[in-house]
């Protein structure tokens, strides 16, 4: 008869699911901030990549708490993500809209990150391993906000994307389409 799967377990497999997926992110953020056209959005992939490394460590040191090995297996959910991201690079390359794509993408992975880091810290506050627990509250904090970084990278990005000029350039040089049209309209209610 098989071993009945405990809590302990689940714990195990999620925690080598997400170090798996956080050595595939590693490779796929240089990428990234290589695509972004907005100097900021690359600043934050490239900050994002030392958290990362960071993170991976930590995951190290939790593999070392509960006795385990650090090993990754195989995240087939990163994989879907990061080929969407893939396939957004490709799809975009030179157009306004890449950086908004890029936001998505990366958007995407964090959200990913932090439904899987919320998950190991209350199993890991349940399972009684406290020092577990403080190093995925940092990391859980970490990409929490980066996701609302990217949030604030994206209002640009999307802007400049709907203007049909390079990120970091709407509102700047020539006017796109929607703020020529309010300019004039702010203009003809005010008489001029």
């Amino acid at each position: 008869m098989a071993k009945e799967k405990t809590l302990e377990d689940l714990f195990l497999d999620t925690l080598k699911d997400i170090y798996y997926a956080e050595k595939r992110i590693l490779k796929a953020l240089p990428k990234m901030a290589k695509g972004a056209a907005s100097p900021k959005l690359k600043k934050g992939f490239e900050k994002h990549l030392a958290q990362t490394e960071g993170q991976v460590e930590r995951l190290e040191q939790v593999f070392e708490i509960i006795g385990q090995p650090a090993r990754g297996k195989k995240c087939e959910a990163i994989e879907g993500i990061l080929a969407e991201g893939e396939e957004i690079m490709k799809s975009y390359k030179g157009t306004p809209a890449l950086d908004a794509g890029l936001i998505s993408a990366a958007q995407a992975v964090e959200h990913y990150e932090i439904t899987r880091y919320g998950t190991l810290r209350r199993w890991a506050e349940t399972l009684g391993k406290r020092n577990a627990v403080t190093l995925l509250e940092r990391t859980l904090r970490e990409e929490s906000e980066t996701d609302e970084l990217l949030s604030q990278i994206a209002e640009q990005a999307n802007r400049s994307a709907e203007a049909g000029q390079p990120a970091g350039r709407a509102g700047s040089g020539r006017r796109g389409k929607s703020t020529a049209a309010l300019s004039g309209a702010e203009g003809a209610a005010n008489g001029r």
